[in-house]
């Protein structure tokens, strides 16, 4: 019944931040932000298309499932990521378990060579199977890695300055974040380089309502320098679907559970 209810409570929380009192340090808006990117109900699925431009406008394109677990509320979570297209990508698989005291463990699968790679944490931030999306992008990075500063608020937004703890770890100097006021979603992201330049650039295109979750349906990962970027579309979202845990083990990596890929219609 405790469990029951803290659940409820939760899911309360992520559906009416209209109504939750207004934050007032910039530490609990960066908590209900991760909150409500990565936290939706108790699980999640969905498919995303992903499309890949440079800056001549040549494209790639990208189609896979994610599947989400969370092992606690607002703690330790575990994703399953598995390409279905185009086929030079088909079954590669792609395991996280998302750990908020210390670092993730990742795993991808490359179905062409039969290998298991361990994705170390000094290569979080690097690409994504080709995409301008970072290994640390699916499944987030934890706020205690930075310091966070409340720089404005404006109607629609919470403006904040993040500077990492420790900036051996990544290739960032800092970097502000757009976070709305009404759903708590960050909106745009701009990461700026030791020289002072934005040079990456994270946003938003649109967001709707699932379950009582707002949710992002079209994002965008911009090279400001390269003039390259990334689409990601997500559709077929759906949460509370009751993925067991066993889904989200190594075994999954070359064995992909299958009826949990599949878009189950209603």
């Amino acid at each position: 019944m405790y469990k029951m209810l803290i659940t409820t409570i939760s899911s309360l929380l992520l559906a009416g931040f209209a109504y939750a009192e207004t934050p007032t340090s910039a530490d609990e808006i960066v908590a209900k932000a991760n909150l409500a990117a990565y936290y939706g109900g108790a699980d999640g699925r969905s498919e995303v298309r992903m499309i890949i431009s440079d800056a001549q406008g040549r494209e790639q394109r990208r189609q896979f499932t994610v599947l989400r677990r969370d092992v606690e509320d607002a703690g330790d979570q575990q994703f399953l990521v598995v390409f279905s297209q185009p086929s030079d990508v088909r079954d590669t698989v792609f395991l996280v378990d998302k750990h908020v005291t210390r670092d993730d463990d990742r795993w991808l699968y490359l179905p062409g060579l039969d290998l298991v790679k361990r994705i170390s944490a000094g290569d979080k931030r690097t690409s994504f199977v080709g995409a301008h999306y970072f290994y640390e992008d699916v499944s987030g990075r934890r706020p205690s890695e930075d310091s966070h500063e409340l720089v404005e608020t404006t109607d629609a937004f919470f403006v904040l300055r993040h500077v990492p703890v420790d900036p051996q770890t990544v290739e960032f100097a800092s970097y502000v974040t757009w976070i709305d006021r009404e759903t708590f979603l960050p909106m745009k992201i701009d990461y700026t380089n030791a020289a002072g330049d934005v040079y990456r650039r994270v946003e938003v295109l649109s967001v709707e309502t699932f379950g009582g979750h707002p949710t992002v349906t079209t994002s965008r990962v911009s090279d400001l320098l390269s003039g390259g970027k990334t689409d990601m579309q997500f559709r077929y979202i759906a949460y509370d679907v009751g993925i067991p845990e066993d889904v989200f083990t190594e075994r999954s990596l070359r064995n992909p559970p299958r009826e949990w890929l599949q878009h189950k219609t209603n």
